[in-house]
């Protein structure tokens, strides 16, 4: 199969893995009209093509929280992913680092931090969400730091787990579902044997190694359940704020208000992110809420942003719309499935060879040049909140 965009890498993946992996990555919550929200309203977003403008050679590399990057993409965390390759974490944290931008290990990963991070060169990002076992936080708080985390991405938007309904047709959970699960894998040999043999062991090592056995998917689910903590208001932060010496960033603001209390909190940087889709459907695109936040806090903190990107093209707009970065979820996840760290690692060539297409088409040499007059004029008529 010839792979020339995400949209290739994802139906490789779709071809490979057991349904119930496949359609967890590729799902949302409830009926799902957030996840298709996210592609629909950023790839609506027109670009405002320039000629003749002597662009010459576009440079893609940008700083972030005081970092180099080759260009403005981090790898999102996303749980479970050591479960779409062999110790998966790892081959994607290579793949990043092998291209200059930044891997976020989730702390739901297959992979502990210490196995990540001994693995490549680039200190990693790692994701934490607000859980009941503050033990637990603290504890991966302080592992993250002593082996060399710097950047703690911190999960707000998930108080509660939103309803995916595909998971329950899946396998992912349901009835019968670890026999469900089992058959799959039997129906798909080569995942069978690469990752359900040879990628053991298959549990969440981050949760593992603080409890001191193991937490294999079968828990995955009640585990979580059990321990997010849908009290948790902004002065309940305050002691990971005390705790964290490194950057923090806040993941999953869509409000200008709860913006502006990340910045009276102290956080460096925030994600607009709606999680993909997969939390509360029904609320607006990261696309549309993006332009309303950054303008809330521009210049207090660093605006990144996610959700819907398919494409360098997406990347180019989100900036456009006011984000520093972009943050890639779904489609890397595709790629290392299908093909691991190379897989990986062509997604991120793919990706920059698309925004230089997109720059050098709307007289960008530079991403300090990407602005809203990279739009094309009137798109806030479609409501979009570009005033």
């Amino acid at each position: 199969m010839i792979i020339s965009s995400a949209g290739d890498y994802r139906a490789a993946a779709k071809r490979r893995l057991p349904p119930f992996l496949f359609h967890y990555i590729d799902g949302g919550a409830y009926e799902e009209v957030t996840m298709r929200r996210n592609v629909r309203d950023l790839q609506a977003l027109a670009l405002r093509q320039r000629v003749l403008g002597g662009v010459g050679e576009v440079d893609l590399a940008t700083k972030l929280f005081d970092e180099d990057l080759k260009l403005p993409v981090v790898l999102a965390p996303v749980g479970l992913t050591g479960m779409y390759a062999r110790r998966g974490e790892v081959q994607a944290a290579r793949a990043a680092a092998g291209k200059g931008v930044p891997f976020t290990l989730s702390s739901v990963s297959v992979c502990p931090i210490e196995e990540v991070q001994s693995q490549v060169a680039r200190p990693i990002w790692f994701q934490l969400y607000v859980l009941k076992d503050r033990g637990f936080m603290r504890n991966v708080l302080e592992r993250a730091w002593a082996a060399g985390v710097r950047r703690l991405v911190f999960t707000v938007d998930m108080p509660v787990p939103g309803a995916r309904y595909r998971d329950a047709h899946s396998g992912m959970s349901g009835p019968f579902a670890a026999s469900r699960r089992m058959l799959q894998a039997v129906c798909h040999p080569r995942w069978a044997w690469e990752v359900g043999l040879w990628g053991r062991p298959h549990d969440l090592g981050n949760i593992s190694t603080y409890l001191g056995h193991r937490i294999q998917l079968a828990d995955y689910i009640g585990w979580l359940g059990n321990n997010f903590d849908p009290a948790i208001g902004w002065a309940d932060l305050d002691w990971i704020r005390e705790a964290w010496k490194g950057t923090m960033i806040l993941k999953g603001i869509l409000d200008p208000a709860d913006a502006r209390e990340a910045v009276r909190f102290g956080a460096d940087g925030i994600v607009v992110s709606n999680h993909g889709g997969r939390q509360l459907d029904g609320v607006l695109s990261s696309a549309r809420a993006l332009p309303a936040v950054a303008d809330a806090v521009q210049g207090d903190l660093t605006v990144l942003a996610d959700s819907g990107v398919r494409s360098g093209l997406d990347v180019v707009r989100l900036i456009a719309e006011g984000a520093r970065g972009v943050l890639l979820g779904r489609p890397f996840v595709y790629a290392l499935a299908a093909a691991g760290e190379r897989g990986v690692a062509h997604l991120l060539d793919l990706i920059a060879g698309e925004m230089r297409v997109a720059m050098t088409l709307t007289g960008a040499r530079r991403i300090a040049d990407i602005s809203r007059d990279s739009l094309a004029a009137g798109i806030g008529d479609a409501g979009f909140g570009m005033g």
